[in-house]
């Protein structure tokens, strides 16, 4: 395991950019993972290398043939770390972008008088991009109220809307918002028990990066990620598509292949990037587990970044040391609950007395890096019904350490006893 094992938290510090230092600010803390996960240095050096290359890949000749070859290793380790025994990987401009082609493609070969289900606690990747298309298509789209107190959505909230003429159905993985996450199995196993062939397409972004991806206890039709979340780099997203999805009328050019979802010439390094990722995630399953094989290694990767950040997690809300915890702070309110289990490295807080945004100001001041989420078109649908205008997500990885945590405690109440 990661906690208590100091020598691990420092190679897997060495691993990572900036891990402690930001090139424009200088020492800092950082718990702004959700907005975009610190880069491997491999991704680094990767990236650099792949830029350099002018060869279109698949050219018959070596440095085309060579950098297919990496693309076509990228699209297998894909498979390998997100369990995906079928289907196609295939990279576009975003995270974003590819749920809203994924979720056009699905509403545009729904059967006519159709519906489209999904629910309030969604990202706007998703939950525009199907509202928009349900409308064009005039299509009814049915929302599925998340609850409040737990920033969450469950099965038996799904299926509690279903009907056996909703033909699309889209999942969020878990919140960038409120930080916790959707049971995508049961959901999944819920929208199918009365619509056997609903094509489900599922917002991975926020998830990827805390491990334990399993496309094949998943049973949907679409997932994306988006690679800077993960310890990659920014400028591309991922997404995996079923074989039956695959071969739905689909934007593609005339005469090509019929399941192609790829347009124009691909970009080495991105893929490229995307191995070093998975290169790293295996090594970290080798450091806390005796397993060989490779996809088991990955597994025990995932298990122990989550027990890690949940520790963490527990430590900024329990205290530690002569610290209080969040909890215990009179002028802090946590978002979703102190004690949630579906709690995926993230704590959203307000100050009593306080703006979100002075808070997050006062914070980067003493070298802590948080962010204001407000109640706008990307988080508006979580705040408004809590009354809130804005909140201060906290957002951790597994290379975050007690000591910050510790940092951060330190610079709130502090905070707390300059307000009282």
């Amino acid at each position: 395991m990661i906690q208590n094992n100091p020598a691990l938290i420092a190679a897997i510090r060495d691993r990572f950019a900036h891990v402690d230092t930001c090139p424009y600010q200088g020492e800092r803390v950082f718990f702004e993972n959700a907005g975009g996960a610190l880069t491997l240095k491999s991704v680094a050096e990767t990236s650099a290398f792949y830029a350099a290359i002018p060869d279109n890949p698949g050219r018959i000749n070596p440095a085309g043939q060579g950098t297919q070859n990496v693309i076509n290793k990228a699209k297998a380790d894909l498979a390998m770390f997100m369990n995906a025994a079928s289907g196609q990987f295939f990279a576009g401009e975003s995270g974003t972008e590819l749920l809203f082609r994924m979720i056009r493609t699905a509403c545009v070969n729904a059967p006519k008088g159709a519906k489209v289900i999904g629910s309030s606690i969604e990202h706007p990747a998703t939950r525009s991009a199907a509202r928009r298309w349900a409308g064009i298509v005039g299509q009814e789209y049915v929302n599925v109220p998340h609850d409040d107190a737990t920033g969450m959505v469950t099965a038996d909230d799904y299926a509690a809307l279903m009907t056996p003429d909703v033909a699309v159905a889209t999942i969020l993985h878990a919140s960038p918002v409120t930080g916790m996450g959707m049971d995508v199995a049961a959901i999944s196993k819920a929208i199918r028990a009365v619509s056997p062939d609903c094509v489900i397409i599922v917002d991975g972004i926020q998830h990827a990066a805390h491990g334990q991806l399993d496309l094949k206890a998943y049973n949907v039709d679409g997932y994306a990620i988006s690679p800077y979340k993960v310890f990659s780099r920014h400028g591309y997203g991922i997404a995996w598509i079923s074989d039956r999805f695959s071969a739905a009328p689909h934007d593609m050019l005339i005469d090509a292949p019929a399941t192609g979802w790829e347009f124009g010439t691909r970009d080495t390094g991105s893929y490229a990037t995307v191995s070093d990722v998975v290169s790293y995630f295996d090594w970290l399953g080798s450091e806390v587990s005796d397993e060989t094989d490779p996809r088991a290694r990955i597994e025990a990767a995932g298990r122990a970044i989550h027990a890690y950040e949940t520790h963490l997690t527990n430590t900024m809300i329990n205290g530690t040391g002569n610290l209080p915890g969040l909890r215990d702070m009179d002028h802090i309110t946590i978002l979703a609950g102190e004690d949630n289990p579906a709690r995926e490295g993230l704590v959203s807080v307000v100050v009593k007395g306080k703006e979100s945004p002075d808070v997050v100001e006062i914070l980067n001041a003493q070298g802590i890096r948080t962010h204001t989420r407000k109640a706008d078109h990307y988080s508006g649908n979580v705040l408004e019904p809590l009354g809130l205008p804005d909140c201060i997500r906290i957002s951790l990885c597994h290379y975050n350490t007690e000591q910050e945590v510790a940092q951060l405690l330190g610079a709130l109440k502090a905070l707390g006893e300059q307000l009282s």
